[in-house]
Protein backbone atom coordinates (compact mmCIF):
# COMPACT_ATOMS: atom_id res chain seq x y z
CA UNK A 1 0.00 0.00 0.00
CA UNK A 2 1.55 3.54 -1.11
CA UNK A 3 1.08 5.89 1.94
CA UNK A 4 1.12 10.06 1.68
CA UNK A 5 4.27 10.14 2.64
CA UNK A 6 6.08 7.81 0.03
CA UNK A 7 3.82 9.03 -2.83
CA UNK A 8 5.35 12.74 -2.12
CA UNK A 9 8.91 11.32 -2.08
CA UNK A 10 9.19 9.59 -5.30
CA UNK A 11 8.27 13.32 -6.59
CA UNK A 12 10.59 15.45 -7.44
CA UNK A 13 9.83 19.03 -7.85
CA UNK A 14 10.40 22.65 -9.64
CA UNK A 15 10.46 26.31 -8.80
CA UNK A 16 11.70 29.13 -10.28
CA UNK A 17 14.60 28.41 -8.82
CA UNK A 18 15.16 25.39 -6.76
CA UNK A 19 14.64 21.80 -7.43
CA UNK A 20 13.53 19.69 -4.46
CA UNK A 21 13.99 16.29 -4.43
CA UNK A 22 14.93 12.92 -2.10
CA UNK A 23 18.17 12.74 -0.55
CA UNK A 24 20.88 10.60 -1.72
CA UNK A 25 23.98 8.91 0.17
CA UNK A 26 26.23 11.36 -2.16
CA UNK A 27 24.54 14.15 -0.08
CA UNK A 28 26.34 14.30 3.01
CA UNK A 29 29.22 16.49 1.57
CA UNK A 30 26.62 19.60 0.54
CA UNK A 31 24.25 18.61 4.06
CA UNK A 32 27.60 18.85 6.38
CA UNK A 33 27.97 22.08 4.60
CA UNK A 34 25.50 23.47 7.05
CA UNK A 35 24.96 21.15 9.47
CA UNK A 36 28.35 21.91 10.73
CA UNK A 37 27.14 25.53 11.75
CA UNK A 38 26.04 26.33 14.94
CA UNK A 39 23.66 29.22 13.29
CA UNK A 40 21.83 26.48 10.79
CA UNK A 41 21.35 24.16 14.02
CA UNK A 42 20.78 26.41 17.19
CA UNK A 43 17.20 25.37 17.63
CA UNK A 44 17.33 22.01 16.35
CA UNK A 45 17.29 18.88 18.31
CA UNK A 46 20.64 17.82 17.39
CA UNK A 47 23.92 19.76 17.52
CA UNK A 48 26.90 20.68 14.93
CA UNK A 49 27.40 17.68 12.64
CA UNK A 50 30.96 16.41 11.72
CA UNK A 51 31.59 15.38 8.13
CA UNK A 52 30.96 10.81 9.33
CA UNK A 53 27.50 12.14 11.22
CA UNK A 54 26.46 14.81 8.06
CA UNK A 55 26.96 11.58 5.61
CA UNK A 56 25.18 9.09 8.13
CA UNK A 57 22.28 11.48 8.01
CA UNK A 58 22.41 11.71 4.35
CA UNK A 59 22.28 7.65 4.52
CA UNK A 60 19.49 7.83 6.42
CA UNK A 61 17.39 10.46 4.95
CA UNK A 62 17.77 8.73 1.56
CA UNK A 63 15.70 5.86 3.18
CA UNK A 64 13.35 8.60 4.80
CA UNK A 65 10.45 10.14 2.65
CA UNK A 66 9.75 12.86 4.89
CA UNK A 67 13.08 15.05 3.74
CA UNK A 68 13.26 16.68 0.57
CA UNK A 69 16.48 17.57 -0.04
CA UNK A 70 16.73 21.52 -1.77
CA UNK A 71 18.93 22.24 -4.12
CA UNK A 72 20.05 25.38 -7.07
CA UNK A 73 18.39 24.35 -9.70
CA UNK A 74 21.67 25.74 -12.03
CA UNK A 75 24.41 24.07 -10.76
CA UNK A 76 22.80 21.57 -8.06
CA UNK A 77 24.45 22.87 -5.17
CA UNK A 78 22.62 21.68 -1.72
CA UNK A 79 21.21 24.28 0.08
CA UNK A 80 18.74 23.32 2.86
CA UNK A 81 16.12 20.70 3.54
CA UNK A 82 12.58 20.33 4.77
CA UNK A 83 10.87 17.98 6.21
CA UNK A 84 7.25 16.90 5.43
CA UNK A 85 5.60 13.97 7.30
CA UNK A 86 1.65 13.08 8.10
CA UNK A 87 0.96 14.05 11.56
CA UNK A 88 -1.59 12.48 13.04
CA UNK A 89 -4.56 9.85 12.11
CA UNK A 90 -3.95 9.99 8.25
CA UNK A 91 -7.91 10.59 7.87
CA UNK A 92 -7.13 14.00 9.17
CA UNK A 93 -4.89 14.51 6.26
CA UNK A 94 -2.56 16.69 8.39
CA UNK A 95 1.22 17.07 7.95
CA UNK A 96 3.87 18.38 9.68
CA UNK A 97 6.57 21.22 7.80
CA UNK A 98 10.51 21.79 9.49
CA UNK A 99 13.22 23.12 7.54
CA UNK A 100 17.13 23.58 7.90
CA UNK A 101 18.93 26.14 5.31
CA UNK A 102 22.55 27.15 5.18
CA UNK A 103 23.47 30.28 7.05
CA UNK A 104 25.46 31.09 3.74
CA UNK A 105 22.09 31.14 1.67
CA UNK A 106 19.81 33.08 4.20
CA UNK A 107 18.25 36.26 2.88
CA UNK A 108 17.89 34.88 -0.31
CA UNK A 109 14.29 33.94 -0.30
CA UNK A 110 14.85 29.60 -0.86
CA UNK A 111 13.55 28.90 2.00
CA UNK A 112 10.64 30.55 1.18
CA UNK A 113 10.50 29.33 -2.28
CA UNK A 114 11.02 25.89 -1.27
CA UNK A 115 8.42 25.15 1.73
CA UNK A 116 5.59 27.33 -1.14
CA UNK A 117 6.73 24.76 -3.91
CA UNK A 118 6.19 21.67 -1.52
CA UNK A 119 3.11 22.89 0.67
CA UNK A 120 1.72 24.03 -3.08
CA UNK A 121 2.00 20.28 -4.26
CA UNK A 122 0.49 19.35 -0.95
CA UNK A 123 -2.50 21.03 -0.75
CA UNK A 124 -3.02 20.72 -4.58
CA UNK A 125 -2.03 17.52 -5.31
CA UNK A 126 -2.49 15.25 -2.35
CA UNK A 127 -5.45 16.88 -0.86
CA UNK A 128 -3.81 17.74 2.52
CA UNK A 129 -6.31 19.46 4.63
CA UNK A 130 -3.93 21.26 7.89
CA UNK A 131 -0.16 21.69 7.78
CA UNK A 132 1.18 22.39 11.31
CA UNK A 133 4.41 23.66 12.15
CA UNK A 134 6.65 24.41 15.22
CA UNK A 135 9.46 26.99 16.42
CA UNK A 136 10.98 27.97 19.68
CA UNK A 137 9.77 32.04 19.87
CA UNK A 138 13.26 33.25 20.00
CA UNK A 139 13.67 31.71 16.29
CA UNK A 140 12.47 35.08 14.49
CA UNK A 141 13.49 33.91 11.25
CA UNK A 142 11.29 30.93 11.47
CA UNK A 143 8.31 32.31 12.47
CA UNK A 144 8.28 34.87 10.22
CA UNK A 145 8.63 32.45 7.48
CA UNK A 146 5.87 31.22 8.55
CA UNK A 147 4.18 33.96 8.57
CA UNK A 148 5.19 35.09 5.14
CA UNK A 149 3.80 31.32 4.02
CA UNK A 150 0.20 32.38 5.76
CA UNK A 151 0.64 30.15 8.19
CA UNK A 152 -1.30 31.36 11.47
CA UNK A 153 -0.10 31.40 15.01
CA UNK A 154 -2.16 28.92 16.86
CA UNK A 155 -0.59 28.57 20.10
CA UNK A 156 2.38 29.51 22.69
CA UNK A 157 3.74 26.02 24.65
CA UNK A 158 5.32 26.92 27.46
CA UNK A 159 8.47 24.65 28.90
CA UNK A 160 7.26 22.54 25.78
CA UNK A 161 10.42 20.51 24.55
CA UNK A 162 14.15 20.20 25.55
CA UNK A 163 16.65 18.80 23.30
CA UNK A 164 19.91 19.35 25.77
CA UNK A 165 20.69 19.32 30.15
CA UNK A 166 22.61 22.35 31.56
CA UNK A 167 25.57 21.28 33.74
CA UNK A 168 23.80 19.68 36.58
CA UNK A 169 21.65 17.24 34.20
CA UNK A 170 18.56 19.33 34.41
CA UNK A 171 16.88 19.93 31.33
CA UNK A 172 16.66 23.21 29.89
CA UNK A 173 13.02 23.79 28.91
CA UNK A 174 12.11 26.56 25.81
CA UNK A 175 9.19 27.31 24.64
CA UNK A 176 7.22 26.53 21.18
CA UNK A 177 4.73 28.36 18.97
CA UNK A 178 2.54 26.05 17.16
CA UNK A 179 1.44 27.82 13.46
CA UNK A 180 -0.90 25.98 10.89
CA UNK A 181 -2.30 26.58 7.72
CA UNK A 182 -5.43 25.00 6.41
CA UNK A 183 -6.10 24.04 2.46
CA UNK A 184 -9.21 27.04 2.25
CA UNK A 185 -6.72 29.02 3.16
CA UNK A 186 -4.25 27.97 1.01
CA UNK A 187 -2.92 30.82 -1.82
CA UNK A 188 -1.39 30.82 -4.55
CA UNK A 189 1.40 33.34 -3.56
CA UNK A 190 3.17 33.60 -0.48
CA UNK A 191 2.97 36.47 1.54
CA UNK A 192 4.97 39.70 1.03
CA UNK A 193 7.65 40.69 3.58
CA UNK A 194 6.94 43.52 6.08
Amino acid sequence: MTTPATTLHKTTLNTARLLLRPFTVEDGPGLHAYLSQEAAVHYEPYGVHSAQEAARAAAERAQDASYWAVCLSQGGDLVGNLYLAPSGPSQWRTWELGYVFNPDRWGQGYATEACHGLLDHVFTELRCHRVIAECSPENTRSWALLDRLGFRREGHHHEAASFVTDADGEQCWHDSYLYAVLDTEWGPTPRAIG
